[in-house]
């Protein structure tokens, strides 16, 4: 597996992300530029919320396929496929969360994040 290295790398990997999640209709996209927060775990947080197990589950191989046909690269890491409330792909400079709504506001990451540059993604 290829580590995405450096600031332009992992936004263009936000970005192919973000495509990935509206190819199959994710609601609320959220980019949390992370860069700039010391002690930040990633570059990018990208957050988006799906109505259905399967929808989850169509988001979070739609995100894989993108970015594995764009850049050749897999996840480090993945979790939540089991559960299908909180989908966590972890690229390393990008982690992805894929929420079920009702979960999503649960956890609130975008609240945990103040300092942090929000970006949200018009729907398609």
């Amino acid at each position: 597996m290829t580590e995405v290295k450096g600031v332009k790398e992992s936004e263009q990997l936000e970005e192919i992300v973000v495509k990935g999640m509206q190819e199959k209709k994710a609601s609320d996209i959220v980019v949390i530029d992370l860069k700039e927060i010391g002690n930040a775990v990633a570059n990018y947080f990208v957050i988006c919320s799906g109505n259905s197990d399967t929808q989850l589950d169509a988001i979070a191989d739609s995100v894989e396929e993108e970015v594995y046909k764009a850049l050749g690269i897999n996840p480090w890491q993945k979790e939540g496929k089991e559960n299908k409330e909180w989908i966590l792909l972890d690229y390393a400079d990008v982690v992805v969360h894929i929420f079920r709504k009702d979960r999503r506001e649960f956890y609130s990451l975008e609240k945990l994040w103040g300092d942090a540059k929000v970006t949200q993604i018009e729907d398609l």
